[in-house]
């Protein structure tokens, strides 16, 4: 068995890569275009809520003794807490993030970095970990898998 699912990239270290070059060319190079107050209200409390998904999702591997990276070896699969509603809660939280930077500061760059970062996220990181985790677990991950979302609505 492998050690861990072979993810090129490091998540926390693109999303927040993104996050600093929209905030340049956003805010240097791309002119705003102002959102409604209400936008800037729903905003804020998306920052909230990926923020509180986020260290929901990170305690959860800490509570268990396992890495929330990405690449290291599982021992056991996490189905309580917020993973009883999300297969990805981290992730989740990181595009929810960005998305809610864009609410909140009209910055358009933060929409698409969001779009990139949800494409690069779904396809070379967490169908590779899904795919490490039904090898290393088989029917306990497909009745997982099977049972609760991928990103909490699809």
């Amino acid at each position: 068995m492998m050690n861990g699912p072979i993810i090129k990239g490091n998540p926390l270290k693109i999303s927040v890569s993104l996050l600093l070059i929209s905030y340049l060319v956003g805010e240097f190079i791309i002119q705003k275009y102002p959102l409604a107050y209400i936008f800037q209200l729903i905003g804020i409390l998306g920052l909230i809520f990926s923020v509180g998904i986020f260290i929901s999702g990170f305690s959860s591997f800490k509570s268990h003794d396992e890495d929330p990276t990405p690449t290291t070896k599982t021992n056991r699969l996490i189905k309580k807490g917020i993973y009883a509603y999300t297969r990805n809660p981290i992730y989740l939280a990181f595009v929810c993030f960005h998305l809610s930077m864009f609410l909140v500061f009209n910055n358009v760059m933060y929409l698409l970095s969001s779009v990139v970062l949800a494409i690069w996220l779904h396809h070379w990181v967490i169908e590779v970990e899904e795919n490490y985790l039904e090898q290393k677990f088989d029917d306990e991950f497909i009745s997982y898998k099977n049972a609760v979302k991928r990103w909490l609505f699809f």
